[in-house]
Formats: structure tokens, sequence, C-alpha cells
């Protein structure tokens, strides 16, 4: 079995690695470091080997995975360049940092994983993106199984990550603000804000589990429910003459822009 360390262990490495323990990792494979090892009690508690000096916590260590904040990547990652072996994979959290900025502190053929997962990950419905150099498929497998214990990977071409973060971490963002406005219209209809979040957030978890079983087009399943003359086309047509799809278009190309310029 692969050992795995999470250095600078926050919440989604903690999520990280409670995904893992739930998918059969043992947890003496499990290393977490962090300067506040007391903050790490509860995955020790858990069987997890815990450190405050990185170093340490990847001795021995088959994959890396860096949940740095990216100002902090560089001294890590000159950290522990000089104690990597050939074979370590490094995985960054971090995001914004190519694989060519991530590579310029380590051995030039250092195997280098970019992942991008999402805040779902603490539930395992995260969509993790994964952008790799210098890695085997064997590699690429091994890496893959860990984002698949909080939810979905998908390997993508880097040029990509940019664009992945927009749609899969900040998308987490727009959703919860659509799911927030549906339940106001469902309390302004009547209901309590309890029973209006319940029908709403089922009713959303239904929508995209149709199009995820289904693999159908969302026009297909809105078809399905947009009768002549109904109520549901007077909704939706109302929605886009106030410029509903536009607004969330605008939205996502600006959020974009503004990754682009950092």
């Amino acid at each position: 079995m692969q050992t795995i360390a999470l250095v600078g262990c926050g919440n989604l490495g903690s999520a990280i690695i409670k995904g893992l323990l739930a998918s059969g990792q043992a947890p003496q494979h499990i290393r977490a470091s962090r300067r506040s090892l007391w903050a790490l009690q509860p995955l020790s508690e858990l069987g997890v080997q815990t450190f405050s000096d990185n170093l340490e916590a990847i001795q021995g260590a088959d994959i890396i995975i860096l949940g740095l904040k990216p100002y902090v990547m560089p001294k890590v990652l000159a950290e522990i360049a000089p104690k990597l072996g050939p074979q370590q994979i490094v995985v960054s959290l971090a995001t914004g940092l190519s694989l060519e900025s991530l590579g310029q502190e380590l051995p030039e053929e250092q195997p280098l994983v970019r992942a991008m997962p999402n805040t779902a990950a603490d539930v395992s419905e995260s969509l993790s993106c994964l952008a790799q150099k210098n890695c085997s498929l064997q590699q690429q497998k091994a890496v893959g199984r860990i984002f698949e214990a909080v939810g979905e990977a998908i390997w993508i071409e880097e040029e990509l990550m940019e664009a992945a973060t927009i749609l899969g971490a900040c998308g987490v963002a727009y959703v919860l603000r659509f799911i927030r406005a549906m339940v106001q219209g469902g309390i302004q209809l009547g209901f309590d804000a309890q029973t209006a979040k319940k029908i709403v957030t089922q009713t959303t978890k239904g929508a995209a589990e149709l199009l995820l079983q289904g693999g159908k087009h969302p026009e297909e399943e809105i078809d399905k429910v947009t009768t002549p003359r109904g109520c549901t086309i007077v909704g939706l047509n109302e929605m886009e003459h106030s410029g509903f799809s536009s607004a969330l278009i605008k939205g996502i190309l600006a959020s974009f822009e503004a990754i682009e310029k950092k």
C-alpha cells in the first residue's frame, strides 16, 4: 500500500484524508503535517501519523500532496526538494501556480501534478481536475485514486486548469447562490425557510442526476417540463428576459478574467 503525505494539512487536506480512510487506505500509511500540531489531533486519533516537521512527514511517502497557499509554496518546495526521491510524486493544490513554476523549485524529472478539487470534498462529492508533468500512466492512476476517494477525478490539459477552477471551484458558489434565490422565492410563495430549502436542494440534486445518469443535454430535460402555455415556460422566459443566462455567463467570464490577471 502506498504512503501518502499531506503537507500543510488544513480543511481540504483533512477531507482528503477522511475520504482515503473511508475508501480503505490504512491510517498508518497516511501522514499529515502542519505547524500547529494540535490542529491535527482529530486525525491522530484516527491513527494518522502527524508531524509539525515537513521533512519528517514526506520521508518514505510515495505521494506528497501540498495543501499550501500559493505564496508559501516556493519556500516549502525549496525546503523539501533536496530530500525528494525521483519516484516521489508531488501534488500541488495551490490555485494559479503552473507546473512550470512549481517545477523550478524541484529536480528536473520530478513527477508533478496540479490538482483542483472543490469544497464538496467535505461530503465526498468533489469534481477534481488534474494535470501532470513527468508522470507515468501508473503514477497518474495512483494520484487519480486519491481524488476519487472524495468524489470524481478527471485529467485535463494544464492550459484549462484556470477554466476548470472557475467551473469546478467557483462554480460551487454560483450554484449555491442560485439555490439561495430559489429558496427566497419559495419563502415568498408561503413555505418556511427549512421546507423551501429541502424542496430546492433535492430538486437541484435530482436535476443534476438526470444529466449525470442520462447523459442528455439540459435542454432535452427542460423540454420534458415545458408544456405549451404552461407555468414553467412562462417562468423560464421571464428569467431570460431579465438576463438570467447572460448574467451567469458574464459572471463566469468575469471570474476567469480575474484569475488570469493574477
